[in-house]
């Protein structure tokens, strides 16, 4: 009787097959006499019978041993394959991060539409019309159009937030953006943004320094430091650029830092009082901050990523490194 696979199909086609000797039997009936031809072909079917549950139990008791037979090519005594699994993009990963920071302050979540209009865009963020930022060498415009385009920021969002509702408004909007640049190792024509606004009466500068502490300290560790340096803004007054502080203890660290071991991180300010004139908020009455910051850039510091491209192609190898991450 056979013992495994190999044998048991070797039983199969010998006295099942298309050609088996069974079937050759039959063909020789001519040859038998006709008052035996009855008892002869009732016999080769009992034998046709009794060969397929010969057959059917032996291939229950090698599958039970973990053996089937060659056809299936399946081998069920080995360890199955493990199915390959999925995880979030790093830009994901670090965004759903920012959120749950911000949310744990009470923070909500607003996003908006990535074809936008000029005046939420730019005019009503207090961008003049001479500005660089509305250039056709830095915004992307629809065809045939100069009031659609790709949103630059995602500050179009706080222009819609604040023309919609009434304060207290304490709100941070992740999307991606869009400007016209030249596809580098360091920047990209898209990317993502996290921008927050924070309205009602009497905010402060000092306010907004320590929500952006509390945002760094979580982010990178209770022990982290921060400056705030001036800069300038259209939308805010005064404006200012956080750095942390990362440290000077690889070639790495220099590099990046520039030598001074501080690294920018976002930028920030007090909301310009036209802003709040424009979406129709009391300055008088009302004040408050923004802040907005790069999520590449975030997730490339976290992960000491080198390219900004590596973000955006896709490759399984790059991806699948961020499968514990956070």
């Amino acid at each position: 009787m056979p013992d495994n696979a190999e044998e048991l199909e070797q039983f199969r086609i010998r006295f099942l097959g298309s050609k088996n000797v069974i079937k050759a039997m039959f063909a020789e009936m001519r040859n038998v006499e006709n008052d035996q031809k009855k008892a002869f072909g009732q016999g080769l079917n009992e034998l046709k019978q009794i060969a397929e549950e010969k057959f059917n139990e032996l291939k229950s008791k090698l599958t039970s041993n973990g053996q089937e037979s060659s056809a299936s090519g399946l081998d069920l005594s080995l360890p199955a394959k493990p199915n390959p699994k999925g995880s979030r993009h790093p830009v994901s990963l670090v965004m759903n991060r920012i959120i749950d920071i911000f949310e744990k302050i009470g923070f909500v979540v607003e996003e908006d539409r990535e074809i936008e209009d000029d005046w939420h865009n730019f005019t009503a963020m207090n961008t003049p019309d001479d500005h660089p930022a509305r250039d056709m060498q830095d915004t992307f415009y629809l065809k045939d159009s100069t009031e659609s385009l790709l949103r630059t920021h995602t500050s179009s969002v706080q222009a819609r937030v604040m023309t919609t509702q009434k304060p207290p408004i304490r709100i941070i909007a992740p999307g991606r953006v869009y400007r016209n640049e030249t596809i580098s190792a360091r920047s990209h024509c898209q990317f993502h943004q996290v921008e927050g606004l924070y309205i009602d009466k009497k905010v402060s500068f000092a306010d907004m320094k320590q929500t952006l502490l509390y945002f760094a300290r979580e982010m990178y560790g209770p022990d982290t430091r921060i400056r705030l340096r001036p800069s300038y803004f259209p939308f805010t007054e005064p404006s200012a650029e956080m750095d942390v502080y990362w440290g000077l203890e690889t070639e790495v660290d220099y590099r990046i830092t520039k030598g001074t071991g501080w690294l920018e991180i976002l930028g920030c300010g007090m909301v310009d009082p036209n802003v709040l004139t424009n979406c129709g908020i009391d300055p008088k009455e009302y004040s408050g901050f923004a802040f907005g910051m790069g999520i590449e850039r975030q997730a490339m510091l976290k992960y000491k990523i080198s390219d900004i491209r590596l973000l955006f192609e896709n490759d399984v190898r790059f991806l699948k490194q961020f499968s514990s991450a956070f």
